[in-house]
């Protein structure tokens, strides 16, 4: 099941309601824990951001745990309305682990809203899915709706499909599909 949206204005303009972000997990320094805990929890405000810089500014952060807190911050920007910002960190993630699959997975979420740069989204969402995205579903659903705005529908409704395959309990794709109509099929 998911939390109550992904990001705000995402959600608004591409029915993204009701999914959550890919936050990753850190342990140990207890500023990127709290930058961690903030994006799952979906809270705005400079404070959380703040954590999250704090904790990059600690040489002794690991590489992992720098990685996963670029990606939470960037979260967390996008949450606060500031997609460049968010943009930004997902790139410095992926320049620091270009295997990291939620930076993303994120990044193409983010340039969603603006709904340009199509083949980016696919591709970027495609790279999520074959790294191993903590949120296939959501993967799967953000890259349908990538196709369908490119005017790819018989993908956008494979990738729909199998978000809800993916995750039969998050209700979103579902409704969905019902848009979907199937025409066509084998001759007698």
């Amino acid at each position: 099941m998911r939390g109550p949206t992904v990001f705000l204005s995402v959600a608004a303009s591409l029915g993204l309601a009701s999914a959550a972000p890919a936050a990753i997990t850190v342990f140990g320094n207890s500023n990127a824990r709290s930058c961690y805990e903030a994006a799952r929890a979906e809270r705005t405000g400079p404070t959380h951001i703040r954590h999250c810089t704090r904790a990059l500014e600690d040489r002794t952060l690991a590489s992992n745990d720098r990685v996963a807190t670029y990606v939470n911050r960037g979260i967390l920007h996008v949450y606060n309305g500031d997609f460049e910002s968010g943009i930004a960190d997902y790139d410095r993630a992926i320049a620091l682990d270009a295997s990291e699959p939620d930076a993303y997975l994120n990044k193409a979420l983010a340039l969603l809203h603006n709904q340009n740069d199509l083949p980016q989204i696919i591709s970027l969402l495609t790279t999520a899915l074959e790294f191993g995205t903590r949120e296939p579903a959501l993967a799967y659903y953000g890259r349908g709706l990538a196709y369908e705005l490119s005017g790819d529908i018989p993908s956008a409704y494979y990738d729909i499909q199998r978000a809800v395959e993916t995750d039969p309990g998050w209700e979103l794709p579902a409704r969905e599909l019902t848009r979907f109509r199937v025409v066509g099929g084998e001759d007698s």
